[in-house]
C-alpha cells in the first residue's frame, strides 16, 4: 500500500513512530518572514494570519509552501461566502418551477473539502494535530513551551 510520504521534519515533530530511517537529504527550504500574498481579500487574509504564524513557529511553513498556504485561505474565504449565501437565502430556495437545493450549498462543501485537504497537510485539523509533538523548550515566552 503506497501513500504520501510524510515529509522528514513532520516525522520528527512526531517522534518518528514508524522507525523508519530519516531522509538527511531531503531538500530543506529557507526558513524566513513570509508576507500573505496582495491578492488577499480581507476573509483570506485574517485566516493568513491567524494560522500563518503558528505554522512558521513550527517550521511547517516556508517559502515554498505559500501556495498550498494561499489555496487554503482562499478556500476558506469563499466558504464563508458561501456559507453566508445560505444564511441569507436557506439551503431551499424558490425558482420559477418550484423549490430546489440552493447552488451555494453545493458550492460551500466543494470549498470545505478543499480546506479540509489544505488543513490536513499542515497540521490544521483535531486529527492530523494530535499526531504532532512540539520540542520542550526553556523560553517562558515561547507559547509552545510544555
Amino acid at each position: 500500500m503506497t501513500g504520501k510520504r510524510k515529509p522528514t521534519h513532520l516525522k520528527l515533530l512526531e517522534g518518528n513512530p514508524g522507525k523508519r530511517p530519516i531522509n538527511k537529504r531531503e531538500p530543506r527550504p529557507k526558513k524566513r518572514k513570509i508576507k500573505p500574498p496582495v491578492f488577499f481579500n480581507v476573509n483570506a487574509l485574517a485566516e493568513w494570519q491567524r494560522v500563518a504564524p503558528e505554522l512558521e513557529h513550527l517550521g511547517l511553513l516556508t517559502d515554498i509552501d505559500i501556495t498550498a498556504l494561499a489555496a487554503y485561505c482562499v478556500s476558506y474565504s469563499r466558504w464563508l461566502a458561501a456559507e453566508a449565501d445560505i444564511e441569507e437565502n436557506g439551503p431551499v430556495i424558490e425558482g420559477k418551477h418550484g423549490r430546489y437545493k440552493n447552488p451555494a450549498v453545493t458550492v460551500a462543501n466543494s470549498y470545505l473539502r478543499q480546506m479540509r485537504s489544505f488543513a490536513s497537510e499542515f497540521g490544521l485539523t483535531p486529527a492530523s494535530r494530535p499526531r504532532l509533538s512540539v520540542p520542550k523548550t526553556s523560553d517562558p515566552n515561547d507559547p509552545w513551551a510544555l
